[in-house]
């Protein structure tokens, strides 16, 4: 299976944004919705593309403002993210679809899931919190973060966004996904609103995440009815690039039977 490679899709008109959409599998098969974290892009999730199930349909997009789609002038938030990727299902005719996110994109497949649970067939979530404790560490880390703090991490991931986006703005990206991150209101972490989920979900945490405790991923596992728990250990947050081997073959097995548990509690 090819990867992602920000050229032979199309973008979707949302307000005044453009969203990036790819797509790769079999277009005949069942839909999986693949939703990449903060500051990355589709193609961050080209290293375990080749090892999902050749019969799925893989739908691939940029969040607003990442990669190759433009940020448009609304309020970035995890609610807008909700809304853009049901207007680029809807676009696509895709009515239902499980979904796999990581990072952010897990926060919102926790939001779509709980608010539009018809849309969602089974959600798998890596390394995606649920909540936000204003005052805990985490918070301080996400709201500390600047635009040269992210390219001393991640060398290099500032001229690959400014060489796909149409209309890049590198400092006002940060500025805009900080604020996403560290908004406690309604239009932010799901919370509580985790307990409405009702689609088959396995969530997945690599054992060194700092930014999902093992304690929260419990919390959120007892929140959800029938959830499964993946703890992966020798891996950080990015658990599909940290441990791909470890990873792929619990998400093979959750995609080939993803509502057992459920339908047996």
């Amino acid at each position: 299976m090819s990867g992602f490679n920000h050229q032979s899709g199309d973008w979707v008109a949302v307000g005044d944004a453009r969203l990036y959409v790819e797509q790769a599998g079999d277009p005949h098969g069942q839909p999986l919705l693949l939703l990449h974290g903060g500051l990355g892009s589709l193609v961050d999730f080209n290293p375990i593309l080749e090892r999902l199930p050749s019969n799925l349909r893989l739908i691939g997009m940029d969040l607003r403002g990442h990669g190759a789609s433009t940020l448009g002038t609304a309020p970035l938030t995890y609610r807008r993210y909700q809304d853009d990727v049901l207007a680029v299902l809807d676009h696509l005719g895709i009515a239902r679809c499980a979904t796999l996110g990581f990072s952010d994109g897990g926060i919102v497949g926790y939001r779509i899931a709980a608010q539009a649970p018809e849309r969602v067939q089974a959600l798998i979530t890596v390394g995606a919190q649920w909540t936000l404790v204003p005052d805990s560490p985490v918070a301080g880390m996400l709201a500390g973060l600047t635009p040269q703090l992210w390219e001393e991490m991640f060398p290099g991931s500032r001229a690959v966004y400014e060489a796909l986006n149409p209309a890049p703005d590198f400092d006002a990206l940060v500025q805009a996904v900080v604020g996403l991150w560290t908004d406690a209101g309604p239009d932010g972490y799901p919370g509580l609103a985790v307990a409405e989920i009702a689609a088959p979900t396995l969530i997945v945490r690599g054992d060194a995440d700092p930014l999902l405790s093992l304690e929260e991923a419990v919390a959120l596992q007892t929140q959800i009815a029938g959830a499964h728990l993946f703890n992966v250990p020798f891996a950080g947050h990015e658990v599909h690039v940290d441990a791909p081997d470890l990873l792929m073959p619990a998400v093979q097995q959750f995609l080939r039977q993803p509502g057992k548990r459920v339908l047996e509690a």
